[in-house]
């Protein structure tokens, strides 16, 4: 791997920044590779899961990263244009503008809840921004990394694109590697050890990690199609989705009605789990295992637990890990479900009298990548909004903050560090560099060196007090108000 980047970074050094024509044609053969090969994508992704429905797959994995890509594509030339600053002191001879930079070789670690569309989706970005680009494919996905390894050669140069594969240990390896940027989505915990790592070379991360989402059913929310979604987005690849609602707060006297329907819609949903090609598995026995022990740790603690599963089916199964859609009510903090990501087919139902106890009870825990609203565009909408913090927002859809193509995707907090998708991922892997060239007869900066004659002293006196005096009116003012 050391020399794979050192190959990448004398290619990117010797060859100097890429214009236009070729990030985009960078671009495109990254979608070639994805689209040429989907359906072997969409097998490989079935095996590594044990039952993926080829529809999800080639939907959500492989459809859904194409308009972002395209977005970037066609605005890659005007985002390297430089910004010009201090355009009247130009024709005096001061020119100054911002130049965005490509910062050499990107370093993309991918999950294995989208192992494609999430390093491919950075790795567009950073090829917009002018890098070379290593991923490290998850491996928990073997095949769907081994098809990404054994295509990429195909249609790049390893000192343009390389795909390494392997373990936990060469996960740790890659982090550690000298990198101008390294770029990880997973989980909060291996994300702040790959943050360590990259911290013992000064390596700048993004770090798009989960958490616990949670779901609002304001007060004035149609109930029945506020239920029917978040029913519906909670079982999207089987729950394993970073941005599933993981947990709902619904107005007291409405709970009764939400859960029926929330029940009613996962029957409608499943007339079978087990031999259902379209329910998807737990990524291995490792995941089964610890969604499980969540709901099974709630149960014995005291919370009511309700599993929907068809007649005729013992689920958890564990020979094809289906987990039934499982309700949750009553879970107190002293619950693991309480405070882990779920990422499985299970959806906490909590209560609550006043919004001021969901806004309390939401800003008290790590913020979240995504809080989800149902109901109107409405002054509680608002306030909520406005007095929680979350990656981004949705109402009334599942994962709505991601539908439009130039918006920033990230957490913030606990739930990641920093931003990608359109202009965003373009900014996250550039450097914007400042050149500034004088033509002037005389120097600006050069006053500060001594000798310091009385004149620089007196201005410097007028200037400091105007400043002084231009502040506290403007404090004075506010104090009025």
């Amino acid at each position: 791997m050391a020399a794979v980047l050192a190959r990448q970074r004398a290619a990117f050094l010797g060859d100097g920044p890429p214009d236009v024509a070729l990030r985009r044609n960078r671009i495109d053969r990254l979608l070639a590779l994805v689209l040429d090969n989907a359906d072997a994508f969409a097998d490989a992704m079935a095996e590594d899961f044990g039952t993926r429905p080829r529809a999800a797959t080639l939907f959500t994995e492989i459809m859904g990263m194409i308009s972002v890509i395209e977005h970037t594509r066609s605005h890659v030339r005007q985002w390297m244009k430089p910004t010009r600053l201090m355009r009247p002191a130009g024709r005096l001879g001061l020119r100054a503008e911002v130049q965005p930079c490509p910062l050499g070789v990107v370093g993309i670690i991918g999950p294995w809840n989208f192992p494609l569309n999430l390093v491919i989706l950075p790795a567009a970005a950073a090829f917009a921004a002018g890098n070379r680009v290593m991923i490290k494919m998850s491996e928990v996905t073997q095949r769907t990394a081994g098809l990404m390894a054994e295509l990429a050669p195909t249609y790049f140069d390893p000192a343009e694109l390389a795909v390494i594969t392997g373990d936990a240990q060469v996960g740790a390896a890659f982090a550690a590697l000298p990198f101008d940027h390294l770029f990880f989505t997973g989980s909060p915990t291996v994300g702040a050890l790959v943050g360590q790592a990259a911290a013992a070379n000064l390596v700048p991360v993004t770090l798009e990690l989960g958490g616990k989402n949670p779901v609002v059913v304001g007060p004035d929310a149609d109930i029945g199609r506020a239920a029917t979604r978040i029913a519906q987005g909670r079982m999207i690849n089987g729950g394993q989705v970073c941005v599933c609602p993981d947990y709902v707060f619904v107005p007291a006297k409405h709970a009764e009605l939400f859960v029926a329907t929330v029940r009613d819609t996962w029957r409608a949903m499943f007339a079978t789990v087990i031999a259902n090609d379209d329910y998807c598995s737990s990524v291995n026995e490792a995941n089964f295992d610890r969604v499980v022990g969540l709901v099974e740790d709630a149960r014995a603690k005291g919370a009511r637990v309700e599993t929907v599963s068809p007649p005729g089916e013992t689920l958890p199964d564990r020979a094809t890990r289906k987990i039934a859609p499982t309700l949750v009510r009553d879970v107190d903090d002293g619950m693991r479900l309480a405070d882990e990501e779920t990422f499985g087919p299970v959806l906490t139902i909590r209560t609550y009298e006043r919004l001021a106890e969901v806004v309390d009870y939401v800003n008290a825990r790590p913020a979240p990548l995504v809080a989800y609203w149902f109901g109107p565009d409405s002054a509680d909408f608002r306030s909520f909004v406005a007095r929680t913090r979350s990656g981004g927002v949705a109402r009334n859809d599942f994962a709505a903050q991601m539908i439009p193509s130039a918006a920033p995707f990230g957490g913030v907090g606990r739930s990641g560090i920093g931003a990608y998708h359109g202009k965003a991922g373009f900014d996250a892997f550039s450097h914007y560099r400042t050149v500034v060239g004088s033509d002037l007869p005389f120097t600006i900066t050069g006053r500060a060196a001594p000798p310091f004659p009385p004149s620089m002293r007196l201005t410097t006196a007028l200037a400091l007090r105007m400043a002084h005096r231009r502040t506290h009116k403007r404090l004075s003012r506010l104090r009025r108000r």
